[in-house]
Formats: structure tokens, sequence, C-alpha cells
């Protein structure tokens, strides 16, 4: 490799990157994301806030009922809500059947633009056969390897190392530290963030009499379009068939996601969340933080799996699942641990305990 000289325009480091604030008005904000309004459409909305720290100038919601009380007294310009709280509402409304997923669209109003430049930093090393889009950003030290794409308008943040034979698909954003080993291809408008690591090798070993003979991991990553990465999460490559994100996966910060497992469209998973290799996830999935699931397995569309649950099964049919032991006193926990030791030989001795008509005769 060598410090890149393609057509696209070097990026000026030294100059910073340019800001621009957003102003709406609530009539703008309640065409633009598909709401109706109660109250004065010509009010500035200048950002967002919570209900309880909102200012005069910007715009709160009201998901959870909890926090009706906050809505009595919020200084807010406007506050999004659902249509049976918008008579007891103080101030102007948007109003809306899922006020949190409005919210959250509202937020990406005054989200600042990434504030990048098209081009490749001159401290970037891109291979000769490398193809970078014009409209593409490639920062400072990066690294990118043969026959990797760079599609229009995905911005490679600083530090990023793709390897070989890897797909940033466009508008996608690799926000820095972001490691693409081999193989790995993205689809559109994914969003990785720092330090996560995708198409590692997965742990693939085999036992030859006394030790480890590790087996090659020839597989890739394919991931697919709008889905997210959080930062320190790990994505390994398959043994042979790829490892799969479906369409609008979210993973939030230090998952493992083992080789060849295929995770369905639509589903979110939770912080520290193991998945063995070979698992099979299915769409809509939620899964929460610190759950393992074990190798080899199935689980169904729809399926909500409690925090720290251990998952050693398929689940084949739709709905909640837990297991571990809720938060209780330290005292009652241990004294509960004792007598789950004992517990098998209770119900062995239950089940081998005569009952009354064995006893006696007359009954």
């Amino acid at each position: 490799m060598k410090p890149s000289r393609c057509n696209s325009p070097s990026v000026d480091a030294s100059k910073p990157a340019p800001v621009n604030p957003r102003q709406w008005s609530l009539r703008q904000i309640a065409e633009v994301i598909g709401l109706r309004l109660q109250g004065d459409g010509d009010r500035s909305i200048r950002g967002v806030a919570t209900l309880a720290n909102a200012e005069p100038d910007q715009i709160a919601f009201l998901a959870n009922p909890r926090y009706r009380r906050d809505l009595e007294t919020t200084r807010a310009a406007a506050v999004v809500l659902r249509a049976d709280h918008a008579a007891i509402s103080p101030v102007d409304a948007l109003i809306c059947d899922n006020p949190y997923a409005a919210f959250a669209r509202i937020a990406a109003l005054f989200e600042p633009a990434p504030g990048v430049a098209p081009g490749i930093h001159r401290s970037a090393i891109i291979a000769d056969e490398a193809r970078i889009a014009a409209s593409a950003h490639v920062g400072p030290l990066c690294c990118i390897g043969a026959r990797s794409v760079v599609s229009d308008g995905a911005i490679v943040g600083p530090g990023c190392v793709i390897g070989e034979d890897c797909v940033i698909g466009s508008d996608s954003v690799l926000v820095a530290r972001v490691t693409m080993v081999k193989n790995v291809r993205l689809g559109r408008r994914v969003r990785v963030h720092p330090g996560a690591v995708l198409g590692a090798d997965g742990f693939g070993i085999a036992k030859d009499d006394d030790h480890w003979i590790k087996v090659p991991q020839l597989g890739g990553v394919v991931i697919g379009d709008d889905c997210e990465i959080g930062a320190n999460t790990t994505i390994d490559r398959g043994a042979l068939d790829d490892t799969v994100l479906e369409t609008d996966v979210r993973l939030d910060n230090q998952i493992q996601i083992g080789h060849n497992v295929r995770i369905g469209a639509h589903t979110a998973i939770a912080g520290c969340v193991a998945i063995a290799g070979s698992a099979r996830i299915g769409k809509h999935c939620l899964i929460g933080g610190a759950a393992g699931i074990v190798g080899h397995i199935d689980i169904a569309d729809r399926v909500t799996i409690a925090a720290m649950s251990l998952v050693t099964h398929s689940l084949h049919e739709a709905g909640e699942y837990a297991s571990g032991t809720p938060l209780q006193a330290s005292a009652q926990w241990r004294r509960n641990a004792v007598r789950f030791k004992h517990l098998d030989a209770v119900l062995r001795e239950r089940q081998h305990k005569p009952t009354d008509q064995e006893t006696d005769p007359d009954k």
C-alpha cells in the first residue's frame, strides 16, 4: 500500500467542520414528521429536551405516564404526546399514537450534520486496487486494503482499518477506529461506532489428541441496510458460510456475535449480550442486556428475552422468556440458595414417599 493520490480532493484537517444550527417552526415539524398540531404553528423550536429540563425554545415528549407530573410544570415550547394527554398539556402540542418514535424523528432534525467534506485525508493509506467514490470521505490515519470499496456518500472516520475485499455501502458511517478485517460487506446507511471489530476469526478449534488445531475461517460478514453496531462490539466471520445481520438490526455496545450467526431483520440487542456460533435469531426480537445464547439453536420471530437470561435451547414460539433470579435482600438470597442446593433431594424424597392410601389399608 501507499499514501493515496486519488482524484478525490484532499481534506484540509486544519479547517474546522461547519456547524449549521437548525431552527424549525412547530408547523414545519408537524408537516415533516406527519403529526397533528395543537396550538401556535409559528412557534420557533431550536432544540429538544426532557420535560423536566426543557427551555422555552425546545420541544419535549411524554410517552410514559409516570412523567405526567413533569408535564404540568414543563417550560418547553411544545410537547409531543398522545391524544388522551392533549387536553392537559399546558403548552402547544404535537399529537400522535407513538410519541417516543415521533420524538426520535424530531431529534434527528436537530442532529448536527457530520461536517466532513468528500475526499481522502493526506495521511490515509489506500491500496492501488481499492475503489473510493468521489463523494466519500476517508479520514486521517485510515488504511484501506486491496479490492475494497467505499461507496457514494460513505464516511470512514479517523483511524479505521479496512482489510481486503470489504465493501462499505452508500451513506454508511464508520465513526472512528472501526476495524473490518476481511470480506466484510456493509449495506446502505449502516452506522458503526468506535472500536467495533467486524470479520475477525470465529472461535473455531478442533481437538487432535492432546492439542488444538485451528479451523480456518473462510466465510465473511454481511450487514444489511440501516443497521447500527455499537462501540466495541465484535462480529466474527463465518467458518464456511457468512455471518449475517439482516436489515435494520440494532446492536448496543460490547456485544459478541459468534461465527455463522444469523440475526433477523428489525431485531434489537442490548449491551454485553453474547451469542455463540451458528445460532439463528428471528425477526423483530428484543434481547436484554448481558443475556447469553448458546450456539446451534433457533429463536423464532418476535421473541423477547429478559436481561441476564441464559438461552440453552431453541425457542419456537413468539413471546417473552426469562431465566435467573430477580434481585432480593442478601439474607433472603442466601437462604434460597441453600434450599436450591437441596431441591433435587427434596423432590426425590417426595416421589418415593408412600401416600396415605398406601400406608393405611382402611383407606
